[in-house]
């Protein structure tokens, strides 16, 4: 039965009218009982949705006739649509609105209200009209026939949604809920909507339908037709299988048939392993039984193309005269004696030992100190061909180790790919940043590298494109790094360490004067009649204008002054001859940024300078304290890590605990505040070796007692204080020589380092080293006249009277 509202019992009855806000909307109908997502972004809608929102939540939806218009006038809004109730309110990042309204009621517009902020119209209900009963009532039946009809070809529509509309009952819920679930026309929906004679409006809605089911049909029948044709394909590619075998049969030639001659006659000129040549025989017997143009017959082609052009066996003759590989090492770099060292030892066991698995060498130091160009210096001195790798920024394993032919556009990985450019199988082979690899989700390629940097595995690396074995153990490995600490541990224990540390200001001179300025000279066009730097030029850039470990910094401003030398060149078209002096570089690089010392003028109280070692080289630091007076406060500042910080507080109960002997006041740590702060903040700091520093400014400050200048110190300090050893001793000391400190304070278990430290360095400063925290503070503290340090007289470490310069160990 038909389910009759209780509005058609009087029809006659006068339409009610009301204001609310309209929403237009583009490319959409709404019906009454249809709940829809609307995404809205123009500026008057967002208003009209908010005033809704405010008041009862009612809104009315109208369909634009022009979806393409963006600012819509009255004309071009359609009269008739939808009251609705806005559900959810969602506002976006990108200042969009999502809104979920629900048709409730058809409406049509009787004016449109005037307000410049959004659409405000005056509406009147659109009651339905019953009309006919019996001949609605069969209409109903034959929406939701066609409706079942429809859903048994489209599985899209699932069962309880064809048992909820079949049951039912209103004709206009009937005729909306379906209609909304068909993408009809615009214009047939904006009709369906505007119709209010349910008789007329169930009879246009079973039209469409059936209009639908006919295009679906026909959208099947297409794809029918599609496929029958790729099966058409697939049967003629048999066919032509067939055909092939026929020819072959018949000794006829088939096309693409020299070319695959030609690849088999590669296959077996070339040398490989025995792995490899079974490989690439049973890859190319596949090739032939293939279309040419397939794309698994590319696959195969390419990787028998990989197979045969690798060097399996081919190799450089390697050099192994001694004498001239030595001048070659000293032709190139200056210094760097130990790596030269080793390299020498490798080619001497080599001339003896034919076979000799390549070692792995790790090169690890500061930027600019000639890693990579030492690599490529071995690779002259050994006769060997250069192959580089850079490493910084890889995160995927697959970059080492290559695809698996199961992807599309897989490749070997970077190792195998070098190997390919090289044309060889025994290069020097450098792999740079080491310590800048990274690790995600796809792998992590410090892994990978596991078996390549291993001497006992890698005569069997595998890799995933070629999937059988590759003999590396022929290459000369040689990795640079940085940092050590950034390179994990397993990768270290496979790789001798040799550390590069910075260039005192010696050895920069001579590698300016015999590598860097001719270098520049010629880079810039200019000739030695042109440019000429004296000694004195040379030292004051070293110490004024650069500030570094290695050496790339002088070469940008060696570069600078040929740059401008050859812009005067130019312009002043003469031979005459630019000498350029310490007067004359002011004038082309500008102030000096850096003092040629970087100590205080006078002694001061609580101020020690420390060392630090960066991955740029040693740095001198600054300790301050200060004393106030308080409840005995503590506070550390200038960014500081937290072994840095506990470095702080060890040396705070060490001075609690020798307050006696040191004269201090036992109370000290419930009067005063102390503040320990290390200078330039912004950069963070860590380490236990400036514990020591710290431990020397505190009791300076609480025993006002100045703190020699000239002194520089590094040390870990225990609580009962100990002085423990520190690492990175040559590029703290190197440091300390160029800030122009006189005696350095180091840790009695660092005196086995000092063999590494330059002479030149030893001659200019005196090398002390200690064991306990008194001898620091003896070495450090400035005293008066007759003034004791400590107070009591039967302390173990001998006392020595401020200002002397009598260390415990001197090394001169």
């Amino acid at each position: 039965m038909v389910n009759i509202p209780k509005f058609f019992k009087n029809q006659e009855m006068e339409a009610l009218t009301e204001v609310l806000p309209m929403l237009p909307l583009r490319d959409i109908v709404v019906f009454p009982h249809m709940v829809a997502p609307l995404f809205v972004g123009r500026d008057k809608s967002v208003s009209a949705l908010s005033s809704a929102m405010n008041k009862d939540k009612r809104i009315f939806l109208a369909t634009q006739r022009n979806a393409g218009v963006d600012n819509p006038a009255e004309k071009d809004i359609c009269d008739v649509g939808v009251i609705g109730t806005v559900l959810q309110l969602l506002r976006l990042p990108d200042g969009t609105v999502k809104a979920l309204i629900e048709g409730k009621q058809r409406a049509r517009i009787e004016r449109y209200v005037p307000n410049p902020e959004f659409f405000e119209v005056e509406l009147s209900l659109l009651p339905d009209v019953l009309g006919n009963t019996i001949e609605v009532e069969a209409l109903m039946r034959g929406v939701i026939e066609n409706f079942s009809q429809y859903a048994g070809f489209n599985k899209s529509i699932s069962k309880e949604l064809l048992s909820k509309i079949s049951a039912i009952s209103d004709p206009s819920k009937l005729a909306d809920s379906v209609a909304s679930h068909f993408s009809f026309k615009l214009e047939n929906k904006q009709n369906l909507l505007e119709t209010a004679d349910l008789g007329k409006r169930l009879s246009l809605l079973v039209k469409l339908i059936k209009l639908e089911m006919e295009v679906y049909e026909m959208d099947q029948r297409i794809k029918g037709r599609v496929k029958d044709q790729m099966e058409k394909t697939q049967k003629n590619y048999y066919l032509n299988e067939q055909m092939r075998a026929i020819k072959k049969e018949m000794g006829s030639v088939d096309e693409g048939g020299d070319e695959l001659k030609d690849l088999e006659k590669k296959i077996k000129r070339k040398r490989m392993s025995k792995e490899a040549s079974t490989k690439a025989r049973q890859e190319f017997k596949k090739l032939k039984l293939m279309t040419p143009m397939s794309a698994e017959a590319t696959v195969v082609r390419n990787y028998i193309d990989w197979m045969i052009s690798l060097p399996w066996f081919n190799k450089s003759r390697i050099r192994n005269d001694l004498i001239e590989a030595e001048k070659i090492l000293n032709e190139d770099h200056y210094g760097l004696e130990k790596p030269k060292e080793r390299i020498l030892e490798y080619l001497a066991v080599q001339t003896l030992v034919k076979k000799l698995r390549g070692p792995i060498l790790c090169l690890v130091g500061p930027p600019g100190v000639g890693k990579t160009s030492l690599a490529k210096s071995v690779s002259r001195a050994t006769g060997r061909k250069f192959v580089r790798l850079s490493l910084g920024g890889v995160r995927d394993e697959a970059e080492i180790r290559g695809h698996r032919r199961t992807y599309i556009g897989a490749m070997p990985g970077k190792i195998i790919q070098s190997l390919k450019k090289a044309g060889v199988n025994n290069p020097v082979f450098c792999l740079d940043e080491v310590d800048k690899m990274s690790m995600d989700f796809r792998g992590d390629p410090s892994s990978a590298l596991l078996e390549v940097l291993d001497p006992e595995q890698n005569y069997s690396f595998n890799d995933h494109y070629l999937d059988m074995d590759y003999d590396l153990s022929d290459i000369l490995f040689i990795t640079t790094a940085n940092t050590l600490p950034d390179i994990p541990l397993p990768l270290q224990d496979r790789m001798e360490i040799i550390r590069l540390p910075g260039y005192t200001e010696l050895e920069k001179y001579n590698i300016a004067k015999e590598f860097l300025v001719p270098k520049q000279i010629i880079a810039n066009g200019l000739k030695d009649e042109n440019i000429a730097f004296s000694k004195a030029a040379i030292y004051m850039m070293i110490q004024r204008y650069t500030r570094e470990a290695g050496v790339r910094n002088l070469e940008r401003e060696i570069s600078s002054i040929c740059r401008k030398t050859a812009r005067k060149v130019v312009n002043q078209k003469d031979e005459k001859k630019h000498i350029i002096s310490a007067t004359t570089i002011t004038s082309l690089l500008g102030p000096p940024p850096f003092k040629i010392s970087q100590i205080e003028e006078t002694d001061q109280i609580g101020l020690v300078t420390g060392l630090a070692w960066t991955q740029v080289g040693g740095e001198l630091l600054c300790v301050e304290t200060l004393t106030m007076p308080g409840k005995g406060k503590l506070s550390i500042t200038g960014k500081l890590g937290d072994v840095m910080k506990e470095s702080a507080q060890a040396a705070v109960s060490f001075v609690r605990s020798r307050s006696d002997y040191l004269g201090i006041h036992k109370d000290f740590y419930k009067e005063l505040d102390l503040h320990i702060h290390i200078p330039e903040g912004a950069i963070p700091k860590d380490g236990p070796s400036a514990g020591i520093s710290m431990c020397t400014s505190l009791v300076s400050a609480l025993t006002r007692r100045p703190v020699r200048r000239d002194v520089a110190m590094t040390g870990e300090i225990t609580l009962r204080g100990r002085v423990l050893p520190i690492g990175g001793l040559k590029e703290k000391m190197l440091a300390a020589l160029r800030g122009g400190i006189r005696k350095v304070i180091i840790p009695k278990e660092n005196e086995k380092d000092l063999k590494d430290i330059p002479k030149v360095v030893t001659r200019q400063m005196k090398v002390v080293t200690v064991e306990h925290m008194d001898e620091v503070l003896v070495h450090a503290l400035v005293l008066g006249q007759g003034e004791r340090l400590f107070t009591n007289n039967d302390m173990p470490i001998p006392v020595e009277q401020g200002g002397s310069d009598q260390p415990q160990i001197s090394i001169n």
